[in-house]
């Protein structure tokens, strides 16, 4: 609305003064400077101008990009839609400021040796930013993440919410936004648990007393999965009897679930029932046992003789 009203602002100021404008002809006169080409007063204003027109283009054309066109695309999702929106603000600024230095006399073919030498320069110096703002194109081209995705990189979990030029923005499950280089997500190790499929997997170790009827634990473990209504058909849940440990029968069960959401519950209430379920039915849930063996020593034994034993 204020970019609204500032147009109408223009273009009132416009016509209260459109006789008197052939007379600001004469700024063409005022030289600035010399770099190039000569510089003017008007070529500054127009400048200034173009700056302030990239400044609020590169607000607001992305959002209605998003709005007017991205939104109707159906076929892509949440990421690509950020994406593109981001790619074009990028392009709005460098066409902004292509054309600002072009106003200002500065022509790519007279400056593209200093552009160079200060690149060189400026990659040295800000080794690590030039690398992030080119991991975060990297990953917006690419897109090994998307803002909405639920990631592990290095020790930090949490969803993406935001990603920027230089690094991109993650809420923990503490609700805390951890602000991770875009670099990071480029040179280190990442688990991207969205990516291509929300599916996951429940793994649930289970040790039963030696002695326990094996077939009717089995049963009640895939009873406890199928019962869940969280837990899917496809693919089916499952229950392996994996070792003899030490002390214990060792069985797995193994569910999948839709979201990354429903892993905590579903584990939570599948011990629960697990529990319930052995307790009913007479099956004990085995915990480390040990024997201990106890010798006698004869009295009257002498201390050399302890010592041999």
């Amino acid at each position: 609305m204020k970019y609204l009203l500032g147009g109408m602002l223009l273009i009132g100021m416009w016509l209260i003064w459109a006789d008197i404008l052939p007379a600001l002809i004469m700024l063409k006169q005022v030289q600035l400077w010399t770099a190039v080409t000569a510089v003017t007063l008007v070529d500054l204003g127009l400048a200034i101008i173009m700056l302030v027109l990239t400044v609020a283009a590169a607000r607001n054309i992305p959002g209605l990009l998003e709005l007017a066109v991205l939104s109707r695309l159906h076929y892509l999702d949440m990421g690509a839609k950020h994406a593109a929106a981001t790619l074009a603000r990028y392009v709005i600024v460098a066409l902004g400021l292509t054309i600002t230095f072009q106003v200002l006399g500065l022509q790519w073919d007279h400056v593209q040796w200093l552009v160079a030498a200060m690149t060189v320069g400026l990659a040295f110096g800000l080794q690590e930013i030039f690398a992030n703002f080119v991991s975060g194109l990297i990953i917006l081209v690419e897109r090994p993440i998307r803002v909405g995705d639920v990631v592990t990189v290095g020790t930090v979990s949490g969803t993406v919410s935001r990603i920027r030029i230089r690094a991109t923005t993650i809420v923990d499950w503490d609700r805390k936004e951890l602000i991770v280089p875009n670099k990071t997500f480029i040179t280190d190790k990442l688990v991207n648990w969205t990516l291509s499929d929300t599916v996951l997997r429940v793994v649930i170790p289970v040790g039963i007393a030696y002695g326990s009827d094996t077939e009717k634990a089995k049963a009640l473990l895939l009873k406890a999965a199928e019962d869940h209504e969280l837990v899917l058909d496809d693919p089916a849940p499952s229950a392996l009897f994996m070792s003899f440990g030490s002390s214990s029968l060792d069985f797995e069960l193994r569910a999948f679930v839709g979201k990354i959401g429903d892993l905590l519950p579903v584990r939570h209430e599948l011990h629960m029932a697990i529990d319930e379920a052995f307790k009913a039915n007479g099956i004990e849930i085995a915990f480390p046992q040990q024997d201990v063996h106890l010798r006698t020593i004869a009295q009257n034994v002498p201390e050399n003789e302890l010592l041999k034993k």
